[in-house]
């Protein structure tokens, strides 16, 4: 039987089928289990002409929010910026400050990770899963190295609410083997609130040749980057680029962008021009530089009249000596690295005039809110006598050794802060940089944590321009701040699941009104074991050692309301003070998810998830493969016996890289040259040359077999077709980040192994055929097994 049509074209049935519509025109028998046009706020009906439209709502900005600029410096001490007292002119910055603020007790966390998280989130670091530098994950939620699920970040909040989110730089909040193409990305840029993302997700970088950069969430280092390449340059594009990107697509978009500078954390390099400005500035020495820089914040008042300048650091292991007792060489080397710091500080200058310009330009500079800080103190990395080497300097530092460098590094004078250099300053210029303060970076003192901060938002701080804040301010306080300042509200929910409080306090109001109290009253520190708490002017710190019990009695205690350089211990004075903030900082402790405490038996460092154990696989590479990622490179080779075995066709003439592992710093790379296979190691800047001999014509195997004899040494034979042909004992063992780049098959991209090759040949790519490299990793070194694990937990719970 024929159906019926009405006068709209549908049969009779699905008139009454529509008769029976909800309030939105959707037939009451539609399927709920499908989800069909749930939420939807418009009318459907059959055909589009019956149906009313509607459109989701997107983000929009608060009214009037400004654009946002984060600029977090790397290891920049205290008294680096000329507005905070320096000789180093940084023109734009003290434009900052002269047209903004500067908050006087400003404190971040000890170290740069730690600092990035809490910065970012707006919780106390350890709360973020990140108590430490992002290496090793020992298994504990305060020491995850990586950012919950459960916490928001600046980006995700301010993305939420219609602002374009975008950064550039370093990124160290993911652990390290996430590092790699296969990884988690949970903790990378783009996964935590960022639209665009151009950097690195490692510590630090080579600034002449980046071993790694970022687009997003993909790798696009080049082969070999330009001469005159430079790192903060590159980014300072970027970031422009992004900015100029955004407000041409839509100029009512507010952006916030997160420039995360790698600048001034080792290896100090900088540009010749740049470098050649300073000559001569620092032969002066660190003493005399600390006391003008002391003068200097006096007079411009960023430190009272009556306060006392500390007696050079003396605790041991982090002593200064006097500059006057220095050799006239030790002089002439040490003036030289601070002259490659300044001018890494000029170029942070410079660029931050870049990005104001760039916001000139587009007629948004009094709409813009920029706070520049820094991660930390400034480091004393280098050591006693600093180095040409950072990597070798690394290593002596974390293995409490000490290397007598000065000859190497005198050789090298001409050329530290260039190319062929990896360089850091002795731990005098960081005590000068962290004037009026006592130790460094990594330390609970206030040398570690007390940063320079410049505010900055031409439109609201016109009236207060150029005053300053002495108000107790916390990095965690950033977060709250900004939404205060602009109008944003926080998140309640991530993914759908609800997040953790916030732990710092606006101080909004100190803004706008110098004399206005901040309620953050109190906070915690921790680091490796160094504790500290302040509340209300009061604070109690400790250095701790190694090993030794985590007493009340290693605390000092300071009246900051009185002595803000930490002078004058009061703890025997008042030991019930120091207890009752020893007990307020156990409470914020167990609270901030501090526990378990480092007590320095190591185990944090070998204490690994299995996870971990599939990067320890044998893999098999062909020419091609892009550069494999540092850490997974790494477990293949780190203090182990370990085989490398390379299958090629061979014909007379065939010459170049058949792999590289590492740079400059420190490497190794196996090639050919006049028909002869060499295998060249790079041990911290010692460069050694084994000839295998000559390779007959044809299909050939040549193996590099590498026995760990010690935790600092390789023994290396070179094998061709299963005959021996050359090897070489005692060579340099190189540990953890001296590997900086990764495994390359067929070249030697970015930073070389050898610069002498790379002068002459640049990448030097094999010209053959080469068929491919397979890694096969052996024993650890004697007593690093698994078995070193167990024998730290004994040598811990003696301890303990």
């Amino acid at each position: 039987m024929e159906q019926t049509k009405g006068k709209s074209g549908l049969s009779a049935h699905a008139q009454n089928d529509a008769s029976e519509k909800d309030g939105r025109g959707i037939p009451e028998n539609v399927s709920a289990e499908t989800h069909a046009y749930r939420n939807f706020a418009g009318k459907i009906g059959r055909t589009m002409v019956q149906s009313k439209p509607d459109w989701p709502s997107r983000p929009e900005a608060p009214a009037g929010a400004p654009n946002i600029v984060v600029i977090l410096c790397d290891d920049v001490g205290y008294s680096d910026f000329g507005c905070f007292g320096s000789e180093i002119p940084t023109p734009n910055i003290d434009r900052l400050a002269e047209q903004g603020l500067r908050y006087t007790n400003f404190h971040v966390m000890p170290m740069c990770s730690p600092t990035r998280a809490a910065l970012l989130t707006g919780r106390n670091s350890h709360a973020a899963g990140v108590g430490w530098v992002a290496h090793a994950d020992p298994g504990f939620p305060g020491y995850a190295m990586e950012l919950p699920e459960d916490v928001t970040t600046i980006p995700e909040t301010l993305r939420a609410q219609g602002y374009a989110t975008y950064m550039v730089g370093k990124w160290h909040l993911c652990k390290d083997f996430d590092h790699t193409e296969t990884a988690s990305r949970a903790s990378w840029p783009v996964q935590r609130g960022f639209d665009r993302f151009y950097g690195f997700l490692e510590a630090f970088s080579n600034y002449h040749h980046p071993p790694t950069l970022m687009v997003d969430n993909s790798e696009v280092a080049p082969e070999r980057y330009p001469d005159g390449y430079y790192l903060t340059d590159d980014l300072t594009d970027r970031a422009v680029s992004m900015i100029r990107s955004s407000k041409a697509s839509d100029s009512s978009k507010p952006v916030f962008l997160y420039f995360a500078h790698p600048a001034v954390h080792a290896p100090l390099h900088a540009k010749p021009e740049d470098i050649e400005r300073y000559r001569g500035s620092y032969e002066r020495g660190w003493d005399a530089v600390r006391t003008a820089r002391f003068q200097k914040q006096i007079e411009l008042g960023v430190i009272a009249a009556d306060t006392k300048l500390p007696p050079r650091n003396s605790e041991p292991g982090d002593d200064v000596k006097p500059w006057d007792e220095l050799t006239a060489d030790e002089k002439r080397l040490f003036a030289r690295y601070m002259e490659v710091y300044a001018a890494m500080v000029g170029t942070i200058d410079e660029s931050v005039g870049r990005i104001r310009q760039t916001f000139e330009e587009l007629g948004e500079w009094d709409d813009t809110l920029v706070i520049l800080t820094s991660d930390n103190g400034a480091s004393r990395e280098g050591q006693v006598l600093g180095t040409t080497q950072y990597f070798d300097a690394l290593r002596m530092f974390y293995d409490k050794k000490t290397t007598d460098s000065i000859n190497r590094d005198l050789a090298a004078l001409d050329v530290i802060g260039g190319p062929t250099s990896m360089p850091h300053y002795p731990r005098g210029w960081g005590m000068a940089s962290n004037t009026p303060f006592r130790l460094y970076k990594g330390n609970t003192h206030a040398g570690g944590h007390r940063v320079p901060m410049v505010i900055s938002w031409p439109a609201r701080f016109r009236d207060m321009a150029g005053e300053m804040r002495s108000q107790y301010v916390h990095v965690t306080d950033l977060y709250p701040t900004l939404l205060d300042l602009t109008g944003a509200h926080d998140l309640q929910a991530r993914h759908g699941n609800p997040v953790r409080a916030l732990s710092g306090t606006s101080f909004g109001e100190t803004v706008f009104r110098g004399e206005a109290a901040h309620a953050h009253i109190s906070q915690y520190y921790e680091l490796s074991g160094h504790r500290g708490y302040y509340e209300e002017g009061w604070e109690i710190v400790s250095r701790h050692t190694p090993m030794t019990q985590f007493t009340d009695d290693e605390f000092e205690l300071y009246n900051l309301a009185v002595d803000p350089t930490e002078t004058t211990d009061l703890a025997k004075a008042e030991p019930d003070r120091v207890h009752r903030l020893a007990r307020a900082w156990e409470r914020a402790a167990w609270d901030n998810q501090v526990f378990p405490l480092d007590e320095g038996s190591g185990i944090r460092k070998f204490q690994r998830s299995d996870y971990e154990l599939r990067y320890e696989a044998p893999v098999r590479l062909v020419p091609g493969t892009p550069t494999l990622a540092r850490y997974r490179s790494l477990k293949l080779v780190d203090q182990r016996s370990f085989e490398i075995e390379i299958d090629l066709d061979f014909k007379p003439g065939d010459r170049g890289t058949l792999v590289a592992h590492g740079q400059q710093g420190g490497g190794y790379s196996i090639y050919i040259d006049n028909d002869e296979v060499h295998y060249l190691h790079n041990g911290y800047g010692d460069t050694t040359d084994v000839n295998g001999g000559a390779i007959p014509a044809g299909r050939r195997h040549i193996v590099i077999s590498a026995t760990a004899k010690s935790a600092t040494e390789l023994d290396i034979a070179i094998l061709v077709d299963g005959e021996r042909r050359g090897e070489k004992r005692g060579l340099a063992m190189l540990i953890g980040q001296a590997l900086f780049q990764g495994i390359d098959v067929g070249i030697d991209r970015r930073s070389p192994v050898c610069w002498e090759r790379f002068s002459s040949d640049g990448t030097f790519g094999f010209t053959g055929k080469l068929r491919s490299v397979t890694y096969r990793p052996g024993a650890h070194a004697p007593g690093l097994g698994p078995e070193r694990l167990e024998q730290l937990r004994k040598l811990a719970e003696r301890f303990d």
